[in-house]
């Protein structure tokens, strides 16, 4: 029950009086991980690992924490996860990087949940979500217009402004530009880079 509830609230807009649990920060961001999917410079065979090691990750946060994450974010890329969102407490988001440990496949894990005490989160959580929201379409619109980024192959999160970049870039260069473009949009009060650099194969 408890895992049908939270998926529940993946999919739900925020409707609610009061801070809403669920673990998509920004539920628009999956109709965006659909689309990449299609046109991303990797096998169908890579995307679909990504796809299965996230699905499990969803799963053992739901089952395993429920409604002790305010937030919750995965993004998978070639078998590395990044993990984004709000917990109230530091052993929260150790107990998150445990859980995510027990699910197979996994090359390396970043653990970006912040820890944000509840007084802070009352206050203008759905104001929060609306900026960051704002924020994560932004970035789409400037990398997309932005000649020598390849969008398809990054991902981002925004939590209360902090912006959490993931993914590939070729080149050390396309990544600069990339990060710069991120850093000049409004409402970006930081930046934290997980990206790799891989040339193209």
């Amino acid at each position: 029950m408890r895992t049908a509830a939270l998926f529940a609230a993946l999919i739900i807009p925020l409707a609610f009086t009061g801070p809403a649990l669920a673990i998509e920060l920004n539920p628009f961001s999956y109709l965006k991980d659909a689309v990449e999917a299609v046109v991303e410079d990797r096998s169908a065979g890579d995307i679909a690992k990504d796809a299965k090691i996230n699905a499990k990750l969803i799963a053992a946060i739901a089952d395993q924490m429920g409604t002790d994450v305010i937030s919750f974010n995965t993004d998978v890329y070639e078998q590395e996860v990044m993990l984004t969102g709000v917990v109230e407490k530091g052993a929260l988001k150790s107990q998150v990087t445990k859980v995510a440990k027990g699910v197979g496949g996994i090359k390396r894990l970043y653990n970006e949940v912040l820890v944000i005490p509840k007084v802070k989160q009352d206050k203008g959580m759905v104001e929060g979500f609306v900026d960051d929201t704002v924020i994560e379409t932004k970035i789409n619109a400037q990398l997309i217009d932005a000649k020598g980024v390849n969008v398809t192959n990054f991902r981002w999160r925004a939590v209360g402004g902090h912006v959490f970049l993931f993914g590939r870039a070729f080149t050390k260069d396309e990544l600069i530009k990339a990060m710069k473009v991120i850093k000049g949009i409004e409402n970006v009060t930081d930046l934290t880079n997980r990206a790799k650099i891989k040339p193209k194969d």
